[in-house]
């Protein structure tokens, strides 16, 4: 099957036949991956863990009201209206987004529902026949399927409905869910909300069969990622500059209150908590990535801790002594950070505004901390980062040494100037650890295949087990990318038999160096799979949504994450097919016909 220059295939089957994301019999299945519909089972750690996220919350917010009060009740006003002022605008900002989404998902539930529950419509069928969705940038245009495997055709932009009213949510519980939902998000606690429906999804996807439980998985990776997403922005919209106001007033008056320190630390938990937790959700989210252990996450959690702390201990004490200068240096920071950025072309969102957007929050997360929006190796980019934060901390706190006020002694001022010093240190060191043992690739100073081989893989195979799970091709590795990522614009050439003068020494000297493209053994080439693979055995596969675009690399979000559309899709598949559907983006679509022949072309 021939292939276009740019990557995408000319038809929809391929010879290259994609893995479920949740296919028990894909060989991938084997490594401790969390696939977005995958097999691991939501645990009592995982329950802890969400309980322990809405303490953070509670207490974060209830501190700085109750500090909030307490300004008000000693007669500092303009204390009282700046804490307030923190807590009410990114909170409303953040119940907004969440409102809007909650909008945009339950509007079409009607629909879907009504879907669901005609078993002989066309997206019925798809728990029979081989279903294909497919979209063309997300727009959901259908693609056309081979002549000789015609199947039915669903679009993510109009999902198919019965005729009637079964199954249909009754107008009173619709009016009921729009009710419940608005004086939720007016009483700023949408999260919360979104943080126990995470917690009844988990356990529903661990007491319901097979079946079922695809379905609550699904739906748990999208709430969860939803509750990330929403707690990052708010926590750098709000805890952030909470934090750095708080010690601000406790360096500026010399005396520490109780509620004072309380709401600094409560901030600063919820600052390092959020990332953590963000990294660990979006890597669940990814088949092609290893999950985060709780000890990786409680150690990123303790590095981003100390190295905000010491961060924000800078901030604060040169605003105690320059106002303007410091609002002038966060500006420059953020800009020249913003910068920077969008110079790495990053890749999140499905739209270049919204990408800039993007880039311009993360400007804000990189005014307090290392943040990762670029895939590939960021050993580089992170000591750079690391070594202008140190120097600006240096600076900082120097220049509130010089021109503290003269009630700041200099036993006092001393302490401070350490503590500072010894957080970023033991920041530093908690990175380390996490970098050198408890990465989930495995550690930076390992070998090139440490992040290959799973426990017990030496123990049963011995040297041949380690090999053969080494040169097992994986989502995510260098074979993926390979197989899956061929050149966009490569010129067609005919060979017409005759040689061409010079052609003979440029070939020897290409035969002397590597090869640029190579195609390495793999599952789905095997002879036994294929033979596995056939047409028949493809008609049982259920679904498969085909996304005309090319995957997002990590550390993005994949775009069924992002896309709310193809979440409804999803969804609806989930709950229409026996077989849960399986999810081939561009880039997924190359045959091994094809990469064999970009690979005789080059």
């Amino acid at each position: 099957m021939a292939a276009k220059s740019d990557g995408a295939a000319v038809s929809v089957e391929d010879d290259n036949t994609p893995g479920s994301l949740s296919e028990p019999g894909n060989p991938a299945s084997g490594r401790p991956r969390c696939s977005a519909a995958g097999g691991k089972p939501y645990t009592l750690l995982d329950c802890c863990w969400v309980l322990c996220a809405l303490l953070v919350f509670f207490s974060d917010g209830a501190t700085d009201l109750w500090l909030a009060a307490d300004y008000y009740l000693r007669g500092d006003y303009w204390w009282f209206g700046l804490t307030l002022v923190f807590v009410v605008v990114p909170s409303a900002v953040v119940q907004v987004l969440s409102f809007r989404w909650f909008v945009y998902d339950y509007s079409d539930l009607s629909c879907g529902d009504a879907a669901a529950s005609g078993s002989g419509d066309a997206c019925g069928a798809a728990a029979v026949g081989d279903s294909t969705l497919s979209t063309k940038d997300s727009g959901g245009s259908a693609a056309v399927g081979d002549a000789a495997n015609a199947t039915p055709v669903c679009t993510s932009s109009a999902l198919p409905a019965t005729e009637g009213t079964k199954g249909t949510p009754r107008s009173c519980c619709t009016v009921c869910m729009w009710v419940f939902q608005t004086v939720l998000h007016v009483l700023q606690l949408g999260q919360v909300w979104r943080y126990i429906h995470a917690l009844y999804l988990g356990a529903q996807s661990r007491w319901h069969g097979d079946g079922p439980r695809r379905h609550f998985h699904w739906r748990l990776m999208f709430e969860s990622a939803d509750i990330t997403m929403l707690r990052l922005l708010e926590a750098f919209l709000k805890s952030a500059p909470q934090l750095v106001l708080q010690l601000s007033i406790m360096i500026h008056g010399n005396i520490v209150l109780p509620l004072q320190g309380l709401s600094a630390s409560a901030s600063l938990v919820s600052l390092a908590w959020m990332i953590a937790s963000y990294q660990k959700v979006l890597r669940d989210s990814r088949d092609d990535k290893l999950p985060m252990s709780y000890k990786a996450v409680i150690t990123m959690m303790l590095w981003h801790f100390f190295t905000i702390g010491a961060r924000t201990v800078a901030f604060a004490l040169f605003a105690s002594v320059f106002q303007l200068y410091f609002g002038i240096f966060i500006v420059s920071h953020w800009c020249v950070m913003t910068f920077w950025i969008i110079q790495g072309e990053t890749d999140f969102c499905m739209s270049k505004w919204e990408e800039i957007i993007y880039n311009m929050v993360v400007g804000i997360i990189y005014i307090f901390c290392w943040f990762n929006v670029k895939e590939g190796p960021s050993r580089l980019r992170m000591t750079v980062y690391y070594s202008v934060t140190l120097a600006e901390n240096v600076a900082l706190t120097a220049a509130w040494y010089t021109y503290r006020g003269p009630h700041t002694s200099d036993s006092y001022a001393l302490v401070v100037v350490c503590l500072v010093a010894c957080s970023f240190a033991l920041g530093t060191f908690f990175m380390l650890v996490y970098y050198c043992w408890l990465h989930p690739d495995g550690p930076v100073l390992g070998s090139q295949w440490g992040g290959c081989v799973d426990d017990g893989v030496v123990s049963a195979g011995g040297v041949a087990g380690v090999i053969d799970a080494c040169l097992t091709p994986s989502q995510g590795s260098q074979t993926d990318m390979v197989i899956t990522s061929p050149p966009r614009t490569l010129p067609r050439t005919k060979d017409t038999g005759e040689p061409v003068p010079g052609e003979r020494d440029k070939d020897r000297d290409r035969d002397s160096c590597l090869p640029i493209f190579q195609v390495r053994p793999s599952p789905s080439s095997s002879p036994a799979l294929l033979h596995g693979t056939s047409s028949s055995s493809r008609a049982q596969d259920g679904p498969v949504i085909r996304i005309d675009l090319p995957r997002k690399r990590y550390p993005a979000w994949d775009a069924h994450f992002i896309d709310r559309r193809l979440r409804k899709t999803i969804l609806l598949l989930e709950t229409t097919s026996a077989v849960s559907p399986r999810i081939q983006y561009r880039s997924s679509m190359m045959g091994s016909k094809e990469v064999l022949e970009y690979e005789t072309t080059v």
